[in-house]
């Protein structure tokens, strides 16, 4: 339980404060594929040039991911957003999962361990090997190795990719060998350990964005099937092809490791497959692989029946994998607690494709209501077609209850989700997602309408890019393009900042019109509770607004 809020005695309105959450909408860096930038918006634009806004961050350190690199997601925006703090995530939320052995204690930790020993598999690890820490850690693989042992695994084999990118480029024994000799001293006439194959993280099976699928094919080629050059360890294997090829450890030649001409670690029916890497971007289409029925990337020849999981859940738009192991962070002291315990009314929607993130992502990975008399929440059934074929998706719907919410004054805090610039931004469709914008558009010109009749406050902002980034491009900035002359399409998130405008018709000098600038989505929650007319909690991330 938490305590009422404190009134901060500046900011006071008969309206609600409502809070519109652009899904997948940032600031593109490139022209060339901001379908944010090339939609007709006539209503957001007057809004920024009326209205005070900044630009917020929504990804890597600013929503607890392991780095800049990394790209947020729904999820870690959706928490950042409603706990008004930052949590860990990805590496040190997986290291935490580990050292408290909760990991183990999952269901689907169980559900692995307990299929190998019912069916007499193997427990197959596929990842990088290296403490880059960016993608994965092989102390997080060391530790499941020890515990499957000691859960009466028999039989382990793992698929291990050189990195050369996040450690030295030429460092990839360093890591091996000591690893292949850990594995070797825990083999004894119950237990049976090896590595039995690899390659380069940037030759096979890590590829993204759906850029080169040959990578992926590659990799499943070498890791399930067990076809390829064949070695007797990797030591060799890794020697081998640095000599004959000169290239660094990223880039090397994908091997098996073989005893007497047959591969030792192929992966059968039976078998249970765990993905080590924790980061999501360069695990999606190697996942894809194992758990799509439809699947048409590339023949897979086998496709055996495992039970398959990631270290994380790497897509939560999407729920790929369908089986993680660790659980997303136990987050406390939500903004929606506190308003309650405040004897603030809130109304949240979305339509299905994001209502769990309005509400449950938004409350701290959290079910239901903190106070049924305060709180409602509404879900508007999305279309089940392909995105890119109604990409306004449920707009208007939200649209109109809401308005019918505001102008009902029942609610004292609304919050809503747009999903259409990531829902359809993940199609890769530009024009789909120029229209999903327009579309969007109308309907937060419609809301502010009726926010600013009822005397209220509208902040719109977004959980992290998408839509705003739908073309690849090289390090260098240029466009890539297909054989065809066409851009290639960019189904992913984005690295790029997020709005937050603060529509305020009815302001009288309450507080600065110089917004912060710098801060991340965390501080969205403290600025809601400022505009509501409170005092955020003292470790909360600080408001945008400052009041005077």
């Amino acid at each position: 339980m938490v305590e009422a809020l404190k009134k901060n005695g500046k900011i006071d309105r008969k309206g609600p404060v409502v809070l519109v959450i652009m899904d997948g909408v940032g600031f593109g860096k490139y022209k060339d594929g901001d379908a944010v930038a090339a939609a007709m918006t006539k209503h957001l634009d007057s809004l920024y040039a009326a209205y005070p806004w900044t630009k917020l961050k929504a990804h890597g350190l600013a929503v607890g991911l392991p780095s800049d690199a990394d790209m947020g997601n729904s999820e870690v925006g959706h928490n950042a957003m409603g706990c008004g703090r930052v949590f860990h995530q990805g590496a040190a939320l997986v290291s935490e999962s580990i050292q408290s052995g909760k990991i183990f204690q999952g269901k689907t930790w169980q559900n692995l361990v307990e299929n190998v020993k019912e069916s007499g598999g193997t427990l197959h690890f596929i990842g990088l090997l290296s403490d880059g820490n960016v993608h994965s850690h092989i102390d997080h693989l060391k530790a499941m190795v020890l515990e499957a042992k000691k859960e009466g695994v028999r039989k382990v084999r793992v698929h291990a990719l050189l990195d050369g990118r996040d450690v030295g480029e030429m460092s990839a024994l360093d890591y091996f060998d000591p690893f292949a000799d850990f594995l070797s001293q825990l083999c004894d006439d119950s237990f049976d350990a090896c590595i039995a194959s690899g390659g380069g993280r940037m030759v096979i099976t890590m590829d993204r964005y759906n850029a080169n699928w040959d990578m992926v094919r590659k990799g499943w080629e070498t890791h399930v099937l067990g076809e390829g050059r064949q070695f007797d360890n990797a030591h060799d294997a890794i020697t081998t092809l640095r000599e004959e090829t000169g290239a660094i450890d990223q880039d090397l030649p994908p091997f098996v490791i073989a005893k007497d001409g047959k591969p030792v670690g192929t992966i059968n029916d039976g078998d249970s497959v765990i993905l080590f890497n924790f980061r999501g971007d360069r695990a999606l289409e190697i996942t894809k692989a194992f758990e799509a029925e439809d699947f048409t990337e590339f023949d897979r020849k086998r496709h055996p029946k495992v039970q398959y999981a990631g270290m994380m859940e790497y897509d939560g738009d999407l729920h790929v994998p369908r089986q993680y192991l660790v659980d997303p962070p136990s987050i406390d002291r939500t903004m929606a607690e506190y308003l309650c315990a405040s004897g603030v009314r809130q109304f949240s929607i979305s339509e299905t494709q994001k209502f769990g993130h309005v509400t449950y992502f938004f409350n701290g990975n959290r079910t239901g209501k903190f106070d049924e008399k305060l709180e409602d929440y509404v879900e508007i059934p999305s279309d089940i077609v392909p995105f890119e074929q109604r990409p306004w998706m449920k707009c208007a719907e939200i649209a109109d209850r809401v308005i019918a919410e505001v102008e009902s004054g029942k609610w004292d805090f609304i919050k809503l989700n747009f999903p259409n610039g990531d829902m359809v931004g993940h199609t890769g469709v530009f024009e789909a997602v120029v229209c999903s914008m327009e579309g969007m558009d109308i309907q937060i010109g419609r809301i502010w309408e009726a926010v600013k009749a009822a005397g209220g406050i509208m902040v719109v902002t977004a959980d992290h890019g998408n839509a705003d980034d739908m073309y690849e491009h090289g390090k260098d900035g240029s466009l890539k393009k297909r054989a065809d002359g066409e851009p290639k399409s960019k189904t992913s998130h984005s690295l790029n900042p997020v709005p937050c405008i603060i529509c305020d018709a009815d302001y009288k000098g309450e507080y600065s019109k110089d917004l912060k600038e710098g801060l991340g989505i965390s501080s969205i929650a403290a600025t809601c509770m400022t505009l509501l007319g409170f005092v955020p909690p003292a470790d909360y991330d600080p408001s945008v607004v400052t009041l005077e």
